[in-house]
């Protein structure tokens, strides 16, 4: 740039977008470097190839791990899963066997095939509520969920489980508000025989956590810290224009940034109303910062991204070693042979990631990008929460994100997930972020960001049902009250005042009173007798380990799913799964008649309603109970085609497979009752078979 002056001219003071008459195909066309990234620039290339080098702390965890528990605290990147790899080899020497746990599915289906490379496929199995292979191997990888089950099974049969470590990765979800109480229960119930290994991202506060670990647990721990990821990471801004700078220095925003974002009019942030996001895509190209991850704020955003993106200039080489790499997947999933976003994925060399896609098609754009064939990909924070598929550059449009239920700017941690993304160990040396300025862009926020400490971990810990009547199979309610005294929650209400104690009396206070309550609730219901132990409905009960296992429960036992056919079953437990308020309009056609299946969905809700209006009254929560997942469910089992289950249920594609796959889950559930309920646990397993098909599920 010629000097500040001109280039403040060209956008006008405030930076409103483009100078006058400019039109987005315009922008971003003729890329500069700003004349002190040219050094950084230079940086960019392939590290020759070497046998890897082992960092400090990577050695540090492998020599620690022997004599105790250990929470290894790294950047995302930095070679955690390296580190089990190697103990897991230790322990494999000596005949012990290891449990691998993780929070996603996904994550875990990515490290079981891992393992299976690494370790031999007869050596490892899965667990994931989806899959159940190999279950007697001595590396088990598996959902927390499943873990959190195993020991809950264990201490029923006053047996320990049948591993000696246990490694949970991604243990900052300790602090997931919807999945972080599974973490603590685990953490809680685990023997102290079994070694732990915890694999998380940078964390503020791992010293406290493993102070609590030590006093539950009464084994000796350590804290193993990297701050420095093995590829470094450059802040960049990008002008409409093409210019490239730096977004900051070490003290500050840069100026040019900052005069042009124009803060004194925060709504105007330079961006145009609808990016072109295949101009940007040239313009990274044309300076060598592909592939990249954008970071998109929804699911529409990412597929309306892919219309903007024109076909890629790649050797016919590249196109044909494309070309075959996803023919060669197509053959073990010829249904995504016609998938809508095919087209942009052979043309454009680019994909969108999200939780509306069909799960195979998620699985095939993460192995496209993990074999170097796409440029880049579209993604919600799915990308950011553990699948791993680096890429040179990180793209942020905005620095907030949907939370689920509002729009938030982004936190630390958020920050630190969705950047580790960039620059890949072994094909970078270095890594970049861009930030492009826009409506929904505060690079100040980013800025602070990149300097912030992830924030420290606190107790999701809360009581619900399940917990209760699992907790009381084995344990007498005293014996829970120690097992609650034993929780984060109360660690940090006792240890530490003022604001962090305001906020956990929030989450900690009254979980025994909470524990009892539920307790008082079940004897009402005649799950729990007068002497606190489980009656015979309260047994079974207790196998159900789902969100909304006493409604489905008092639906079993007063009949309401007595002599169903599978098709109906599925049904009618598609309502429990689905947790959000969102009607569908069903637009059925020919001879599709459910007015049986909505006759039985609403003899079903009879059975339950006096129990719904008692957690009601009780000031217990319940999700709401629509029909139209009943349908979709009903509709699927009878074989109908996807193609037309989209037609007659119009909801994304990735959320009716994930229906589908958790209403399979409560199945599954069901089927467990096989030595009280043997006629209703075989319907249930014939409706599993029904509904895990193509292009929902594939053995």
């Amino acid at each position: 740039m010629a000097n500040d002056k001109s280039h403040y001219r060209r956008y006008g003071r405030r930076g409103h977008g483009k100078k006058r008459g400019q039109t987005n195909k315009t922008l971003y066309e003729k890329p500069r470097l700003d004349p002190q990234l040219k050094h950084v620039f230079r940086k960019i290339g392939v590290p020759a190839r070497a046998h890897l080098t082992p960092d400090p702390f990577q050695l540090e965890a492998l020599d620690l791990v022997k004599d105790y528990d250990v929470l290894v605290s790294a950047p995302t990147g930095a070679g955690k899963t390296w580190i089990a790899s190697q103990i897991i080899q230790s322990y494999l020497s000596q005949n012990l066997r290891v449990w691998y746990a993780s929070p996603l599915k996904a994550l875990s289906n990515s490290i079981y095939q891992e393992f299976c490379y690494e370790f031999g496929p007869f050596t490892c199995g899965i667990l994931t509520g989806d899959r159940k292979e190999n279950p007697d191997a001595p590396i088990i990888v598996g959902t927390t969920e499943i873990l959190r089950n195993q020991l809950y099974d264990a201490m029923h049969e006053g047996k320990s489980i049948g591993t000696d470590l246990v490694i949970l990765d991604e243990a900052h979800y300790l602090s997931d508000p919807e999945r972080g109480v599974v973490w603590e229960e685990v953490l809680i119930y685990l023997p102290p025989r079994v070694r732990l290994l915890l694999l998380s991202a940078t964390i503020s506060n791992a010293e406290e956590v493993c102070m609590w670990l030590k006093e539950i647990r009464g084994v000796p721990n350590r804290v193993v810290r990297s701050k420095e990821r093995p590829v470094p990471i450059k802040m960049l801004f990008l002008f409409p224009d093409g210019l490239i700078v730096p977004l900051g220095g070490k003290k500050r925003l840069n100026l040019r940034v900052k005069k042009y974002i124009g803060y004194k009019s925060p709504t105007h942030r330079g961006r145009p109303e609808r990016l072109d996001f295949g101009a940007i895509i040239k313009c990274l190209r044309k300076i060598d910062l592909l592939p990249a991850i954008f970071f998109l704020k929804s699911r529409a955003d990412c597929d309306r991204a892919l219309e903007t993106c024109s076909p890629a200039r790649k050797t016919p080489e590249e196109r044909d070693y494309l070309k075959r790499t996803v023919n060669k997947f197509l053959k073990a999933f010829p249904h995504l042979k016609w998938h809508r976003q095919m087209r942009s994925l052979l043309d454009a060399m680019v994909g969108s990631h999200h939780g509306g896609q069909l799960p195979y098609w998620k699985v095939l754009i993460e192995k496209m990008m993990v074999k170097g064939c796409l440029e880049a990909i579209f993604s919600t924070s799915t990308v950011a929460a553990g699948v791993n598929f680096p890429a040179r550059t990180v793209v942020l449009v905005q620095s907030d994100r949907y939370n689920g239920h509002e729009f938030v700017d982004l936190t630390a941690t958020d920050f630190h997930q969705m950047i580790g993304r960039a620059g890949r160990r072994g094909k970078d040396n270095i890594g970049f972020t861009l930030v492009i300025p826009g409506r929904h862009q505060d690079p100040q926020l980013i800025y602070d960001l990149q300097r912030s400490y992830s924030e420290p971990l606190f107790s999701q810990i809360h009581i619900n049902f399940s917990m209760t009547l699992n907790l009381l199979l084995s344990h007498r309610p005293p014996e829970v009250k120690d097992l609650l005294g034993r929780s984060f929650s109360t660690f940090q209400k006792q240890k530490f005042v003022s604001f962090i104690k305001q906020r956990v009396d929030e989450k900690g206070k009254g979980l025994w009173a909470d524990f009892m309550n539920h307790i008082l609730f079940l004897k009402e219901t005649v799950f729990v007798d007068e002497k606190d132990r489980l009656t015979a409905d309260g047994l079974w009960a207790s196998k159900l380990r789902l969100d909304q296992p006493l409604l489905i429960a008092e639906a079993i036992r007063n009949g309401g799913l007595d002599h169903v056919l599978p098709e109906t079953l599925a049904g009618c437990l598609a309502p429990f799964v689905w947790d959000r308020n969102q009607e569908v309009e069903l637009k059925l056609k020919g001879s599709l008649d459910i007015s049986e299946l909505k006759g039985q969905f609403e003899e079903v809700l009879g059975y339950i309603e006096k129990i719904r209006a008692l957690k009601e009254k009780r000031g217990f929560d319940s999700s709401p109970i629509i029909f139209w997942p009943c349908a979709a469910l009903f509709i699927w089992a009878r074989g109908v085609p996807w193609e037309r289950l989209l037609e007659f249920v119009r909801v994304d594609e990735g959320d009716m497979a994930s229906l589908i796959m958790r209403t399979a889950d409560h199945l599954r559930q069901i089927a467990n009752l096989r030595d009280t309920h043997p006629k209703l646990a075989s319907v249930a397993d014939d409706a599993v078979e029904l509904i895990l098909r193509e292009p929902v599920y594939i053995v």
